[in-house]
């Protein structure tokens, strides 16, 4: 195999082959297509040979449909069938998931040995997959936890804990992390949860997921162009976007929305999709609120439009959710230097973060529950006219972009590269 040089001519790492196993990627635009599209991206362009098996479908929208096969940026695509019965019902996605893990299945008996395989974590159960398929073909593995499920799937009440079927899921999960090169988790509380369960500490690296720095930042002419689209131009904008499931309980941001009612100033604004965005534009309905505002995944060239149209953002987690899942929309608020409210626990990865950030920041956090807390922030926010401290933001955003973050993103992959083949 060739070698790839660096620019001071030292090997850096050979040219591998190497599959990515995710149900999500270009075009797609929620967060986990965008990180893994990065991904592939930068490896190709680092001379390897990368081939993607993704969904022909949509994730948030099952009814939008790609072609087949696509080369994108030096990335071969290729697209399995799957059902498309959407997010309606928990069987509804399982049938999603599993039609996907079948069709995937299928593709890779007659898929060419690689190098590495890089298996994600939607849907839950290719990682395994992924893992049998190292095993049969003698190749390494490098595991991507965005959410660690089964945990995810028991904090969020889907699933009994020590029932049959979390158990041969546990099973799963650990046959995927002791089989991989590296485990790749996005905070310390994953890792923790992780290592318990037999990870050493060679294997795991904490690599947080990116900002899509080099697309997202603040867009004054954006900004006022997507307000003045839908309205927004003299009024104080929270809000709330990206993926809205049980993982990011909403009900004390809607019950905020609800006492700010009669104050015409303020209208909260829900961009994104997922099983519970169509909970927001019920309460609304049913409320009759006109200070909510739902509206779809932006496109991610403008992306910038709508996150720099917010006066105030919010990021939120559910209790028990630390170290499942992983918030990484607050890395894009903060390189666009808006203040943002914390809705979640104490102890997480997002309090790390506030407790490196000062009052001038004017980021908090807000426990679940305490309405008059969360509009008290609001408020306050509101008065001081949203100016925080945005080179504060942005300078420890900076820790986290992707100039920052895809270098060792790529050397944890490469070093996945069996020895005799170096």
């Amino acid at each position: 195999m060739a070698i790839v040089f660096s620019r001071r001519g030292t090997a850096a790492s050979c040219l591998m082959r190497i599959l990515i196993l995710s149900q999500v990627y270009h075009p797609d635009v929620v967060s986990v297509a965008q990180h893994v599209t990065d991904l592939g991206s930068a490896l190709a362009s680092r001379g390897h040979d990368v081939t993607v098996v993704s969904a022909r479908n949509g994730y948030d929208d099952p009814r939008r449909r790609f072609s087949k096969a696509e080369l994108h940026r030096g990335v071969r695509i290729v697209r399995v069938a799957s059902t498309r019965f959407g997010k309606g019902a928990k069987w509804k996605r399982a049938a999603d998931f599993g039609s996907f893990i079948a069709s995937t299945c299928v593709r890779l008996i007659t898929q060419p040995r690689p190098d590495v395989v890089i298996a994600l974590t939607v849907p839950p159960l290719i990682s395994f997959v992924g893992a049998c398929f190292a095993r049969w073909r003698a190749c390494n593995m490098a595991y991507w936890v965005m959410d660690l499920n089964p945990d995810q799937a028991i904090a969020a009440g889907w699933l009994r804990e020590n029932s049959l079927a979390e158990r041969i899921l546990r099973k799963m999960l650990c046959f995927s992390l002791r089989r991989a090169t590296k485990v790749v988790v996005l905070d310390r509380f994953m890792r923790d949860r992780v290592m318990a369960r037999g990870v050493t500490e060679e294997q795991v690296e904490v690599i947080a997921s990116w900002s899509q720095s080099n697309e997202v930042r603040y867009d004054p002419a954006g900004r006022d162009a997507f307000r003045k689209m839908h309205g927004f131009q003299d009024r104080f904008v929270v809000m709330y976007s990206g993926n809205h499931s049980p993982c990011h309980p909403l009900q004390t941001v809607l019950d905020a929305a609800l006492q700010l009612a009669a104050v015409t100033r303020f209208v909260f604004c829900f961009v994104g999709g997922g099983s519970e965005f169509a909970r927001v534009r019920q309460f609304a309905t049913d409320n009759q609120l006109s200070n909510i505002v739902c509206l779809p995944y932006q496109p991610l060239d403008r992306l910038s439009w709508s996150l720099s149209a917010a006066d105030l953002h919010l990021v939120v987690m559910g209790n028990p959710f630390v170290g499942t899942i992983h918030p990484c929309k607050v890395y894009n608020i903060m390189t666009l230097g808006i203040p943002f409210a914390y809705i979640g626990p104490e102890t997480s990865h997002i309090a790390d973060i506030l407790a490196k950030l000062s009052a001038s920041s004017l980021c908090r956090r807000v426990a679940h529950g305490d309405v008059k807390g969360l509009v008290d922030h609001i408020e306050s926010v509101a008065q001081a006219g949203g100016k925080a401290d945005r080179t504060e933001l942005t300078t420890l955003a900076a820790q986290f972009s992707y100039g920052a973050l895809m270098p060792r993103m790529l050397r944890c992959v490469e070093e996945c590269m069996p020895l005799k083949s170096r």
